[in-house]
């Protein structure tokens, strides 16, 4: 350990540098409060061992500042003093100090109390990186939560908390919220050409064309169900969202997935349906859901490929 020694008496804080040292840790050294506080900032010790009454600024309110310098980290500091009233151990741990031992401190009690402040620091540790592993695992718990296992992106129990959230997020703002409906074209009938593999991996790469148009951070690319796809797009009136459904048409036919057993092309197609309203204090998302699914219903009625703008009724 790195161990900071405090006393205005060189003759004590030789005699303390001995005893550390002995025990294996390197020391440094400041004769006051003040010094203190600046070597504490610069040199980082592991364990501080401060005397009570010095000039300049006492051992109390070097502590107080020190603990205030860096609140979220955990340095033991001992208390050295030739006072022994109960008032100056409530003193020094009001200051923050972790202990308070009586000069002259011998060999074998300092000794003692450093192991213990190490155990204690060690355990501190542990239950940090455990508490940060855990941490971690939730969050990675929270996003597997929201992704679809075979995509990669939104499922659809986050698609309709998202939307929920950003329906009553437009309505507070009077925003636009426009939505996307987008089916893959003769699926079923790619599944039974290709085979289930090929039509994973189709799903896969449709799902990596939505979330690249989607490009700002609250655009939100999922998985509807099955061979179905959904972008929501916040703040987006209907001329952004054709803008994004033209992009993604676009996206698709650069991947030229060959697809024989469709009736509109011979590559992967999509049929898409755009809603886009204001949302108002009543306004569910049932409802914008609804107006995309009419609108790629009539995209499918019309010949697929293709997208149709909902008229919202």
């Amino acid at each position: 350990m790195k161990v900071l020694i405090v006393d205005d008496s060189p003759t004590i804080r030789a005699a303390l540098r001995g005893l550390v040292q002995k025990m294996g840790h390197s020391v440094i050294e400041a004769a006051d409060g003040s010094k203190a506080l600046a070597i504490y900032a610069q040199d980082r010790p592991d364990l501080v061992l401060i005397d009570v009454v010095m000039p300049v600024m006492d051992g109390y309110e070097a502590a107080r500042q020190m603990r205030h310098s860096r609140p979220d980290e955990w340095v033991p500091i001992i208390f050295l003093s030739s006072k022994e009233a109960d008032q100056d151990l409530d003193r020094a741990i009001e200051a923050g100090g972790d202990d308070y031992l009586v000069k002259p401190v011998s060999f074998v009690v300092l000794n003692a109390k450093i192991r213990a402040l190490q155990r204690i620091e060690s355990t501190r540790t542990k239950l940090l990186e455990m508490s940060r592993d855990l941490a971690a695992a939730n969050r990675e718990l929270e996003n597997l939560s929201r992704q679809d296992g075979l995509t990669e992106i939104a499922n659809r129990r986050y698609f309709d908390t998202y939307l929920l959230t950003e329906v009553k997020r437009a309505s507070r703002e009077r925003q636009p919220l426009s939505l996307i409906l987008a089916d893959v074209d003769y699926f079923k009938a790619f599944n039974d050409c290709y085979g289930h593999q090929a039509g994973d991996d189709c799903l896969r790469r449709v799902a990596s064309a939505l979330k690249a148009v989607g490009r700002r951070p609250a655009d939100l690319a999922a998985r509807y169900g099955g061979e179905e796809f959904a972008m929501v797009l916040p703040s987006t009136a209907m001329e952004g969202a054709v803008d994004v459904a033209k992009s993604l048409a676009r996206a698709i036919d650069a991947l030229a997935i060959p697809h024989v057993r469709s009736g509109v092309s011979t590559n992967l197609t999509l049929s898409q349906g755009i809603a886009s309203l204001i949302p108002v204090h009543d306004t569910k998302s049932e409802t914008i859901i609804e107006f995309a699914d009419q609108a790629l219903y009539q995209a499918k009625q019309q010949g697929r490929n293709r997208y149709v703008i909902s008229t919202g009724k």
